[in-house]
């Protein structure tokens, strides 16, 4: 392994603990406050703070190990169902998302998943004020063809993000911010594809890659 890669997985690392910390963190405050409640209600409140983050954490973790990580409970295609599974997980009930799925086939090759699970979270982490993802997946002539739509009031999108899809960034300069981008680009251009994205907008996001089959 060289030392960029060394250092992208590094920084990759930090992004996890980084997503990790507020639902972890919410656990250890359930923990301490439910250790000194003896009211009923306050206890049944606590209960449900800690079921909450535990989900949380465990969603997001299950979305990391296929994004990120070598996923090895997968085979070398994986059911799309598991990946709108993860994507679902990640935008919650709440109802400031919506989620579009137009995807074909029963399955898609491991390294086209990676790549629209990075994209999507990304589109999805722009939505600041919510919206709708739209997400969609198909064999073309070139390969298999993901393309990612976020449309909100509100699209913010980061800067360094942006030159980490468009490959304009120096790789000295990515952070745990923008390694997940920098990865994304790579695996698709490693894969005989391409990464594309839409100019800047305040209300509209489209990301697409193409990946060899």
């Amino acid at each position: 392994m060289s030392n960029s890669e060394v250092d992208l997985a590094s920084l990759l690392c930090s992004k996890i603990c980084h997503d990790l910390l507020s639902p972890v963190g919410a656990l250890n405050n359930g923990l301490e406050l439910l250790e000194g409640e003896t009211d009923p209600v306050m206890r049944d409140r606590c209960m449900d703070l800690l079921a909450d983050s535990a989900r949380i954490s465990a969603d997001k973790l299950k979305y990391f190990r296929l994004a990120f990580g070598a996923a090895g409970g997968f085979g070398d295609n994986v059911d799309p169902a598991e990946a709108r599974q993860l994507i679902e997980s990640l935008i919650g009930d709440s109802g400031r998302i919506t989620l579009g799925w137009a995807l074909q086939g029963d399955a898609l090759p491991k390294k086209a998943i990676k790549i629209l699970l990075n994209l999507a979270l990304i589109a999805k982490e722009s939505l600041v004020r919510g919206g709708r993802l739209d997400v969609g997946a198909e064999q073309g002539d070139l390969g298999i063809e993901v393309v990612i739509r976020a449309e909100g009031t509100r699209i913010a999108l980061d800067d360094g993000i942006r030159t980490a899809l468009d490959g304009t960034i120096d790789p000295s300069d990515l952070s745990a911010r923008t390694a997940a981008a920098w990865m994304t680009r790579e695996l698709a251009l490693k894969n005989g594809g391409d990464l594309r994205i839409s100019p800047p907008s305040t209300t509209e996001l489209l990301l697409g890659a193409i990946v060899t089959a």
